[in-house]
């Protein structure tokens, strides 16, 4: 197993990268401003995965907290808010939730949403009834992905709903033509996960005894590959 401090670590360059140096590229592919050929793919992507994560959310969120645990630029929390939704969404980037908080419309009916910059495992957080992860995760190795998962759990009463990068040979091929992308274009290093070990990992660990993996979504478009699993109470 890894130590925290790998965690510790990854988080550290995350918040650099996303706070800093693809900052204003990030903010661009969010929005709905014209893009290249390359990143409309990722975009289309993106939304795709989005609309997945939120497809396996109850409709209506009135009287439910939902943690959207790496917000980003907002879209997913506020859809979740449009549903009733108390949403908390915290991103590792003050500079992208400020986009966030800017983006977001005044009026989301009985919904609310408190954006916040910071640790997605701050246990100060609070409990939720749904945690949504969104390309929050891929960024870790699977022993530190399940320990963020355990981290949350005691938290969580309905299901976690969260994306991992799989082990795919397109999925390698595609980070070894990244590595050419000019650095403000490249995220930090993507750690891929064999969906059958990620599913062993998560079974197999006594902190989530109680939660099972149910769902599972492949998303491919372009140079996005991500695949949504739910992580639910039994």
């Amino acid at each position: 197993m890894t130590s925290a401090l790998s965690y510790q670590q990854r988080r550290a360059a995350i918040e650099a990268y996303f706070d800093a140096t693809a900052m204003d590229a990030w903010a661009k592919l969010t929005s709905d401003a014209p893009v290249g050929r390359i990143r409309a793919t990722v975009r289309a992507g993106r939304d795709e995965m989005r609309a997945t994560l939120l497809s396996w959310l109850p409709q209506d969120l009135r009287g439910k907290r939902v943690l959207d645990a790496g917000c980003g630029t907002g879209a997913l929390a506020v859809e979740a808010a449009r549903r009733g939704a108390d949403v908390v969404a915290i991103d590792l980037s003050p500079n992208l939730v400020d986009i966030a908080r800017a983006r977001a419309p005044k009026d989301l009916g009985e919904g609310r949403i408190e954006f916040r910059s910071g640790d997605m495992l701050d246990p100060a957080l609070g409990a939720f009834d749904y945690m949504v992860g969104m390309d929050s995760l891929i960024h870790y190795a699977t022993e530190d992905a399940v320990r963020a998962l355990e981290a949350l759990a005691p938290r969580i009463q309905g299901s976690m709903v969260f994306t991992f990068a799989p082990r795919t040979p397109l999925l390698a091929a595609m980070h070894w033509v990244g590595g050419f992308f000019p650095r403000s274009d490249r995220s930090p290093a993507i750690v891929p996960t064999a969906p059958e070990r990620l599913d062993a990992a998560i079974r197999a660990s006594g902190a989530l005894a109680g939660f099972a993996p149910q769902r599972t979504r492949r998303v491919a478009s372009g140079f996005y590959i991500s695949q949504a699993l739910e992580v639910a109470r039994a």
